[in-house]
């Protein structure tokens, strides 16, 4: 019955316009390469997916308004389906497999494919596990057949098949996430990293999903010219908008589709990194909540890498409006490592962005934070080493007043990290060229630490800095000591003078009160 109703949908094909959008498109071998490195090693994965054991009973037809390009005969199909499976369960026969690919002549391959995308356009409801069963069993075979038909197809896909794919994907995976984001609200109580990520129950489907547009968007059989006027700007708006999944396994694979999308779809490039930005903004600016923060940055970290020299100013206002005020919020540790790569990749691009980076850092150091410094410290060390002498020289005096805090430090952490930047050989140097301006600075640091730290760690590893510079400089070491000497004395002389002030004043209100009871 169903193959009668399918064959009798008149096929339209309805084009959207072309999108076309300038701005850079350079993405280079290494961001490719590391897009089908990650994409290959989840594909690996897929194949193990099986249905959880009866997930559940009610369907319901995704509708696909405002979706440029979709088939509206075929909607009508799904509905029709998804209310026999919803009104009678005894009808829910009408939900049968079809036949297999190898089994029918290549002339009915295509159409074939048609009507199993319109079959996996029915969405079940996974929160009943007892219902319902052997039809999610047959769309999630049908689901495997189509990634092994996408996988192996030896020709180009039509105008017409990709708009019936990308209409199957829209129906099944843009969904309202649940639970819902959080609000500003709650912010203050939650911790990223120790409260257990929710697992969406309908996985077993949605991986498939996922897999076949992966696949998909990568095949060399899909036209991108054609592709791209139903993976549009609204389609990429709403695949961003799913970043926010709390589930770890979907987020991984919105990443590595979105990298494909990039490298595939050129025109696409400056909306994509405009989108990303403004959900930047966001976190940034409002909310401070976003599960998909580290997978974005992840992206970014492949394209900043392909950015063509010299880098152009729109990239440069990215690192400086985005990127680095991306260290102000509290959940920083959740996407830092991230964060501290795509930095990182800048300085590297372009040696005299180190300057405007250290200064970002050192406009949204923590105050109170201890591991939050910590983290800054350790990729201030990463920067470091990729800053030439020049950009060093025009930020080292407010860098190492800073460090010259951490030094002081009472969490032990803190002024150990701060003391481990002279195991790094390259800021070593950088650090005795400089010498006669840096050692005035942090010398107090250094002399206090050997004399009152209460971590015997940092006072050992206080001696060793010291002895580097007194070996390298003796001169310049002993008249910062002599000068710290005379410093100290001058504090317990004026510290002196102010207790001799203090008694005389408590002596003369001693006085007058004995006079006042008399």
């Amino acid at each position: 019955m169903i193959k009668q109703i399918l064959n009798r949908i008149p096929r339209k094909t309805h084009k959207s316009t072309d999108n076309r959008d300038g701005g850079n498109s350079n993405l280079s071998s290494n961001a490719s390469t590391s897009s089908r490195g990650n994409s290959d090693a989840s594909l690996s994965r897929s194949g193990s997916s099986n249905p959880a054991s009866g997930h559940g009973q009610t369907l319901h037809a995704a509708s696909s308004t405002g979706l440029a390009g979709l088939n509206h005969g075929n909607n009508k199909l799904d509905h029709a389906l998804n209310s026999k499976l919803n009104g009678n369960p005894a009808v829910s026969t009408a939900y049968e497999a079809l036949p297999s690919f190898k089994d029918v002549p290549n002339s009915e391959k295509q159409s074939l494919f048609i009507r199993k995308l319109n079959m996996c356009s029915v969405v079940f409801d996974f929160t009943d596990t007892t219902k319902n069963l052997k039809e999610k069993e047959i769309k999630r075979q049908t689901l495997v057949e189509l990634v092994d038909y996408v996988s192996s197809a030896n020709g180009k896909f039509s105008e017409t098949v990709m708009q019936e794919i990308v209409k199957m994907v829209s129906i099944n995976i843009f969904r309202r996430l649940t639970p819902q984001p959080r609000d500003n609200k709650v912010l203050e109580t939650f911790d990223g990293e120790e409260e257990e990520p929710s697992m969406d129950p309908a996985w077993p489907h949605l991986q498939l999903v996922y897999e076949f547009l992966l696949r998909f968007v990568a095949s060399p059989e899909t036209d991108a010219k054609l592709a791209k006027r139903y993976i549009d700007h609204a389609f990429i708006l709403r695949w961003l908008d799913l970043f926010d999944s709390e589930d770890p396994r979907e987020r991984e694979y919105l990443k590595f589709v979105l990298h494909r999308m990039y490298g595939k779809f050129m025109v696409h490039r400056p909306f994509i990194r405009k989108a990303i930005n403004n959900i930047f903004f966001r976190f940034i600016f409002e909310t401070e909540k976003h599960n998909g923060i580290a997978e974005l940055l992840e992206i970014l970290g492949s394209i900043i890498n392909g950015f063509a020299l010299p880098l152009k100013e729109e990239h440069k206002l990215f690192l400086v409006r985005a990127l680095i005020p991306l260290h102000k919020p509290k959940c920083i540790p959740m996407y830092h490592q991230q964060l501290s790569y795509c930095i990182t990749q800048f300085v590297e691009k372009d040696c005299k962005l180190a300057d405007t980076v250290i200064r970002g850092l050192l406009k949204y150091w923590p105050i109170t934070n201890s591991s939050k410094e910590v983290m800054f410290l350790s990729e201030l060390e990463e920067v470091l080493e990729a800053t030439q002498p020049p950009e060093f020289q025009r930020c080292m005096v407010p860098l190492f007043r800073q460090i010259a805090h951490c030094l002081s430090s009472s969490h032990f952490q803190v002024a150990e990290r701060a003391l481990f930047l002279w195991n790094n050989d390259h800021i070593e140097n950088l650090i005795k060229q400089n010498r006669k301006v840096i050692l005035p600075i942090i010398f107090p640091a250094l002399e206090r630490n050997t004399k009152t730290h209460w971590n015997q760690a940092v006072r050992s590893l206080t001696l060793n800095v010291r002895k580097i510079f007194s070996d390298v400089d003796p001169e310049l070491f002993e008249e910062c000591l002599q000068k710290f000497k005379e410093d100290e004395s001058r504090k317990q002389e004026s510290k002196a003078k102010r207790e001799a002030i203090w008694k005389r004043l408590e002596e003369i209100a001693a006085k007058r009160s004995s006079t006042n009871a008399r």
